[in-house]
């Protein structure tokens, strides 16, 4: 069985998410959507509620699982016989960073890292620059699965309350 990980902090999970999960469906026998869990990050979703958002909107492919993980990436691999991490690139600085991981998570044990471009469409998205303009009052319901735009503006009114 051919497995890949894809992994990211999704606060929240954006289309652009959704596109590379779907595209990655196609191609191995199981994907593993996993939350990356950083101590020293607060996000505006907990991991339990990113891992539910992202359930619901993988749903529909049979080959996609979610979890999440706190510590090396590579050690995730390693405990779950996964050997390629499938990575979304923009721009060019994600690709430029995302070399650097590539290259020390392939020395340290040898899982291969594959890039996957995004759609043209969602080449500008990130879920810091979502959060913001949604934040500020701006329309980011294209940008978002419908559920996960509706959590999102539950949460901001909530954190506009508090």
């Amino acid at each position: 069985m051919t497995r890949a990980l894809c992994p990211g902090s999704y606060d929240p999970p954006t289309n652009g998410h959704l596109d590379v999960f779907e595209r990655a469906a196609g191609l191995f026998d199981e994907v593993v959507v996993t939350v990356m869990i950083n101590k020293n990050k607060r996000g505006l979703f907990t991991v339990d509620e990113r891992m539910a958002m992202l359930a619901e909107i993988t749903a529909h492919l049979d080959n996609v699982r979610v979890d999440s993980w706190h510590g090396l990436l590579v050690d995730y691999c390693a405990a779950h016989d996964i050997k390629a991490i499938l990575k979304g690139v923009r721009v060019a600085g994600d690709f430029d960073y995302e070399l650097q991981m590539a290259q020390m998570n392939k020395g340290l044990t040898g899982v291969e890292t594959l890039f996957m471009p995004t759609s043209p469409v969602n080449s500008f998205l990130s879920s810091s620059l979502v959060k913001e303009v949604a934040t500020h009052g701006g329309d980011v319901s294209h940008l978002l699965p419908e559920h996960v735009h509706k959590r999102l503006l539950k949460r901001i009114a909530e954190n506009e309350r508090a």
